[in-house]
């Protein structure tokens, strides 16, 4: 006896179909976001408490950090400066991005996620059985 798609009985077509419709909805939707940085070397990363703790604040502790890895590579103290420096840099980039979607018509944005939605529904609806 034959198996479709994850050893079910469900369909291979409506399995491929339903994963091609998933990738082209899910492409057109990420396409269709535009991503606007908000961030320059006096951003504030975060705060703590009532002081804001910026961007060029956090390449200090970097510095040192990369300076006790040069002086000396086995100092677990070097790294974690600037492992942490560069972990919280790359928070405070992508905690200030400002993500919106372009301007499309209301037709494009129902095929999108007709596209998105149904192909998840025909994916999972391949994977059960069909008894």
């Amino acid at each position: 006896m034959a198996h479709g798609a994850g050893g079910n009985d469900g369909g291979t077509g409506s399995f491929l179909i339903g994963l091609a419709m998933m990738i082209g909805g899910g492409y057109l939707l990420l396409n269709g976001i535009v991503v606007r940085p908000n961030f320059s070397m006096g951003s504030r990363v975060f705060g703590i408490g009532g002081v804001s703790i910026t961007s060029g604040m956090v390449l200090i502790p970097f510095m040192f950090g990369v300076g006790i890895i040069f002086y000396n590579a086995r100092k677990w103290i070097g790294w974690l400066l600037a492992g942490g420096s560069l972990m919280a840099l790359i928070f405070g980039v992508i905690a200030n991005m400002t993500l919106q979607l372009a301007r499309m018509s209301a037709f494009d944005l129902i095929v999108i996620l007709v596209l998105l939605v149904g192909g998840i529904g025909l994916f999972l609806r391949s994977l059960r059985n069909s008894n």
